[in-house]
C-alpha cells in the first residue's frame, strides 16, 4: 500500500517557501489531532509524485495541490476549502470561501500574492 493511499488527504506544498511553511504550521496548529490524517509532502523532494499526477513544477509552485483518496487532485481555492472543511470549526469559513462571488475575487487575489512572492524571491519571472 502506497503512502498516498494511507492518508485521506496528501498536501503538496512548497518547502522552499517560508510563507508556505508558516501556513502549514499554522494549519497544523489549528487542526490539532485532525492533522494526523494528512500527509504533507514537499514538492521539491517529491518530484516523482508531481510526474505521477501530471502536475508541472510551475503549477505546483503557484497552486496548492491536494491528493484525495490517493488518486483525485484538488487544487487552488478548492484545496483550501477542503482543508478548512476538514476541521469542524473551520467549516463555516470553508462554506464562505466557496460562495461564487467570494471565491472568484479571492482566487484572483491568491494568484496575485503567489506570483508576487515567487517573483520577489527570484523563483519566477
Amino acid at each position: 500500500m502506497s503512502a498516498l493511499s494511507q492518508y485521506p488527504i496528501v498536501v503538496l506544498y512548497d518547502g522552499i517557501c517560508p510563507a508556505c511553511i508558516k501556513d502549514r504550521q499554522h494549519y497544523q496548529k489549528l487542526a490539532g489531532r485532525k492533522d494526523d490524517a494528512i500527509l504533507w509532502l514537499d514538492i521539491n523532494q517529491h518530484q516523482e509524485i508531481l510526474k505521477q499526477f501530471a502536475i508541472s513544477e510551475q503549477a505546483a509552485m503557484t497552486e496548492l495541490h491536494l491528493i484525495v483518496g490517493g488518486k483525485k487532485i484538488v487544487k487552488e481555492l478548492d484545496a483550501y476549502i477542503l482543508l478548512l472543511g476538514h476541521v469542524w470549526w473551520l467549516k463555516p469559513l470553508a462554506w464562505f470561501i466557496a460562495i461564487p462571488f467570494i471565491k472568484a475575487p479571492l482566487a484572483k487575489y491568491y494568484h496575485y500574492r503567489v506570483n508576487k512572492r515567487l517573483t520577489a524571491s527570484g523563483r519566477m519571472k
